[in-house]
């Protein structure tokens, strides 16, 4: 029988407010949900208001399968809302409210074990936009065994140096999008320079594992011993909600089980590619769909995945077994 790892999802929960209608969202909430079809105990580590929206977040969330018991309920602040416009070629805009649930995070006892429990927590900078919820999310990653996984996700004016820098050094994986590499390196004063010699720079500050999606052109994924390119998938777009959130979960599954780069950049496209093909972030799975798509993906690269060493080959660390 496979191996279910529980993967936490720390930080924000939120109706992401769409032209068709409102989609539950959240970064962290769309990668504990992949998470959580891939096979694991997907769990969200989150807060969300006692209002009529937190209540269908929390209702929704355990329709989905994603356990709801480390989501906490503030009588003081709404849940979280943020308004979506997309482009033409189903890119989001976003409008991102302010003082809302996630941002109040508590640190309680419940999130001690949570965090002694995990196999992986994944965050980003968003949910620390709020001197409390970066405090707490700092204690949960100085109190957890678990890889932990920085998924950039810059948004709005929502981050800055200092955050980048200490969630970057606390990282076991970080993974950005083509755009974010240009505003880290500025952040972090890093010489402007191609977006490998970059990306490598941020392996020194601790992370084992460092990845840089490019949209359509695919992703990089980077070691101090090798670096691996994948080409990507065509599906036909519906939205990219979501994408990049399961572009991480499939990634994360990947490295739990040991395996090599190539497969975990070829897992994580393929799921990174279904989620692109539908609506929102959590799409709900029909049939034996998320086993073809993990079998092969409606298009196929344009060029072969390709794995450059940089030394001798070793196994990816974990700090857990």
């Amino acid at each position: 029988m496979a191996r279910r790892f529980t993967i936490v999802g720390l930080g924000e929960v939120l109706w992401d407010m769409l032209p068709a209608g409102k989609q539950l969202g959240g970064a962290p909430t769309n990668f504990a949900y992949i998470s959580t079809i891939l096979g694991n105990r997907g769990v969200v580590a989150s807060r969300v208001g006692d209002d009529e929206l937190g209540r269908k977040a929390a209702k929704r969330l355990k329709r989905l399968g994603v356990n709801t018991s480390y989501l906490q309920q503030d009588a003081e602040h709404p849940t979280g809302t943020v308004g979506v416009q997309l482009d033409p070629s189903g890119q989001p805009r976003f409008t991102i409210h302010e003082n809302v649930a996630w941002d109040f995070l508590n640190w309680t006892q419940s999130w001690t074990k949570l965090a002694n429990d995990a196999h992986a927590v994944c965050f980003g900078t968003l949910a620390q936009r709020s001197p409390q919820s970066h405090g707490t999310i700092e204690k949960f990653l100085r109190a957890t065994r678990g890889i932990r996984v920085f998924d950039v996700n810059l948004r709005q004016h929502f981050y800055s140096a200092e955050i980048l820098q200490t969630a970057i050094s606390l990282a076991t994986i970080i993974k950005m999008n083509h755009d974010e590499l240009p505003v880290i390196v500025k952040l972090l004063r890093f010489t402007r320079r191609k977006s490998e010699t970059s990306a490598k720079r941020l392996l020194d500050f601790g992370p084992k594992l460092v990845c840089i999606t490019r949209g359509s052109r695919g992703s990089l994924l980077l070691t101090k011993t090798a670096i691996h390119e994948h080409p990507g998938f065509s599906v036909r777009v519906r939205d990219t909600i979501g994408a990049g959130d399961a572009f991480t979960a499939g990634l994360v599954h990947e490295y739990l089980r040991g395996s090599s780069l190539e497969k975990m950049n070829d897992i994580a496209n393929r799921i990174a590619s279904w989620v692109a093909s539908r609506a929102g972030g959590t799409p709900i799975v029909k049939g034996g769909e998320l086993r073809r798509t993990l079998g092969r993906v409606d298009g196929s690269p344009t060029v072969a995945s390709q794995t450059k060493f940089v030394a001798a080959k070793h196994p990816l660390p974990h700090l857990r077994n």
